[in-house]
């Protein structure tokens, strides 16, 4: 399905399959995202139109999930683009917010499992010793 809609713009367009395909996702997944509002594709004859604007837009919500990024932040981050790209600034103060909170969170919990781990070390070595002290040689 990929064509040039018209003359002035040299917009390539999608079909639902084309977009799954090209990201290794399901026509499921692609329906799951409108339902959500995610995605907005236009309607040709009643099938799905997807522009290169849906196609970078759905590399961003899957990017976005990758990292474990809520369904409703990435709604949040997307609205905040606007229509002509007039909010980027708040999308990338938005954007700045949400990792600086992530990046916490992890820290955090990378320094849980750093002290969880010292602490095992220590009843894992000290019951290799007990253990050797116990052995008959």
């Amino acid at each position: 399905m990929t064509h040039a809609p018209d003359t002035q713009t040299q917009s390539a367009l999608y079909g639902i399959a084309e977009l799954a395909d090209a990201f290794g996702i399901t026509t499921r997944t692609i329906r799951f995202y409108e339902d959500k509002g995610l995605l907005k594709p236009q309607r040709v004859g009643g099938q799905r139109v997807y522009t290169e604007a849906d196609k970078t837009r759905l590399k961003l919500i899957l990017r976005a999930k990758t990292i474990g990024t809520k369904l409703s932040d990435i709604k949040t981050f997307l609205e905040l683009y606007g229509q002509e790209g007039e909010g980027r600034v708040r999308q990338l103060q938005f954007v700045i917010d949400m990792t600086a909170k992530e990046i916490d969170r992890l820290e955090e919990k990378k320094a849980e499992i750093e002290t969880t781990l010292n602490e095992l070390r220590v009843i894992h070595e000290g019951s290799k010793e007990r253990l050797a002290k116990r052995k008959p040689e």
